[in-house]
């Protein structure tokens, strides 16, 4: 991917955000309200201002474009912002809103919103940052920023990749915006409003099908005129479709949690925005935020660091099997407790082929959960030569975690699992190949514990190496 001609301009309505949290035990004794203990106060850039740091996660430059003023909360929010965001200001008549959270065990009990203005008309600085820009993310809040620089944003959209992300009391986005990114229900809202006299599945509120987001999408894509519409579904994912297509793209989340979604919509669209400012395409744009939304969430959201850092990679982003060793053990613990029996299977699956998946779905019938023990890039290399592994271990565990059998993946060093298997003590341990029991030095160590090892058959004429042979000899 090529690199952007300019910054990441984030244009939108920025916030200051107050979360109050602490623990809710009892009931007022002068009326029925939870009486919350505080335990922490925190503040952070809410809106476009949120946007804009999650842009900038990576580092990269990011000017923001909102109205901002004097009072002691765009002091504050000034003063939050990442190094790498910088301010090009639109006149604020007014203060800047805060919106305040009591938040209960992890949930809001009540939302308090103050403040607000009039947002003034554009100066030499934002229209300057507008037509330097290597690609626009739009954050519109409905409260103006977006709307005062329409028509620079509508020249941007011929220029660049320009990202919307919509709200219900702001107005609809440019003509030719690269994506556009509503959530589930903004779409409805948006389908009845701005599409008058469209009927059926489209419009109905309670077909929550993905073939009816999809419809809706397409439809707003063709009244908007804009490349694609991603309609965003939660901890479902996202539904990416075009006017001119009836082929959308379903991108689901890999996975989730009960967390607190708040922030998770900026994440995403902040996410697509900077893919498609690389030269990404808007399938990898939106697949990126899909990840990098949900692994935003479940790492804590707005509430935590963990939440505010940069996935470097899909790879990055925690599979739908446990892969660290108290999450195995806790697996472990759970099917030992309902009376099942636990089986390990081992090897490096590099190149995974029709033999592995056999001998994994085999393995997996011998018991109620099958744990695989890959081997790491230096033990590959150790066993297996020079030029091995050809997948490294991040793809080999995740395709493997991809198995309908498999649940559970743990990676080793040594030469054999041995080590591994003594910390999670299998019932049966499952080995492939032409070996017999007596030759696996795994098989003493199961014995310790009174586990079994079986030995099961790959299909003939499937292996790792056959399959580099034959790739290699078509390169040729």
């Amino acid at each position: 991917m090529s690199a952007p001609r300019g910054p990441l301009v984030v244009v939108g309505d920025i916030l200051l955000d107050e979360d109050v949290t602490g623990e809710a035990t009892r009931l007022a004794p002068d009326a029925p309200v939870p009486v919350v203990e505080v335990q922490a106060e925190r503040r952070r850039p809410g809106g476009a201002g949120l946007a804009a740091a999650l842009a900038a996660r990576d580092g990269r430059e990011v000017v923001l474009v909102t109205a901002i003023g004097q009072d002691s909360a765009s002091e504050a929010v000034r003063a939050m912002l990442p190094p790498s965001v910088r301010l090009a200001e639109l006149p604020l008549a007014g203060t800047l809103p805060v919106k305040s959270r009591v938040m209960a065990d992890g949930r809001p009990l009540v939302r308090m919103d103050r403040g607000g203005g009039t947002t003034g008309e554009p100066g030499p600085a934002v229209r300057r940052a507008l037509a330097g820009a290597g690609a626009v993310l739009v954050a519109d809040y409905g409260r103006g920023a977006a709307a005062a620089v329409r028509q620079e944003l509508a020249e941007a959209a011929g220029r660049v990749p320009v990202v919307w992300d919509p709200h219900p009391r702001g107005r609809p986005p440019v003509a030719r915006a690269r994506l556009v990114t509503p959530n589930e229900h903004e779409a409805r809202l948006f389908v009845r409003e701005h599409c008058p006299g469209v009927a059926g599945i489209v419009t109905e509120e309670g077909d929550d099908s993905l073939r009816a987001h999809s419809l809706r999408g397409a439809l707003l894509a063709e009244r908007w005129q804009v490349g694609a519409v991603a309609v965003t579904l939660g901890d479902r994912g996202a539904v990416l479709t075009r006017a001119d297509s009836d082929d959308p793209l379903y991108l689901p989340v890999a996975a989730g949690g009960d967390c607190d979604p708040c922030g998770a919509g900026d994440c995403f669209a902040a996410t697509a925005a900077t893919v498609l400012a690389d030269g990404g395409l808007p399938s990898e744009a939106v697949s990126r935020a899909v990840e990098a939304a949900a692994a935003f969430v479940t790492g804590g959201g707005v509430a935590s660091p963990v939440g505010w850092r940069r996935q470097a990679a899909p790879a990055d982003v925690p599979g739908t099997v446990p892969r660290d060793l108290p999450a195995i053990r806790a697996l472990t613990e759970t099917v030992r407790a309902r009376g099942g029996t636990v089986v390990a299977a081992g090897g490096c699956f590099d190149l995974l082929h029709a033999g592995h998946v056999q001998f994994l779905e085999n393995a997996r019938r011998t018991g109620d959960c099958l744990i695989v023990c890959v081997n790491s890039d230096a033990s590959v290399r150790r066993l297996k030569g020079p030029g091995r592994p050809l997948n490294p271990a991040e793809d080999r565990v995740r395709v493997l975690g991809g198995l309908g059998c498999v649940d559970a993946v743990a990676e080793f060093g040594e030469d054999t699992p041995e080590a591994l298997l003594r910390e999670l003590r299998p019932d049966v341990w499952v080995k492939g190949g032409d070996y017999r029991v007596s030759d696996l030095p795994e098989a003493a160590a199961l014995r310790e514990w009174g586990g079994q090892t079986l030995v099961l058959p790959y299909l003939d004429g499937r292996s790792t190496t056959e399959l580099a042979r034959r790739a290699a000899f078509v390169r040729r």
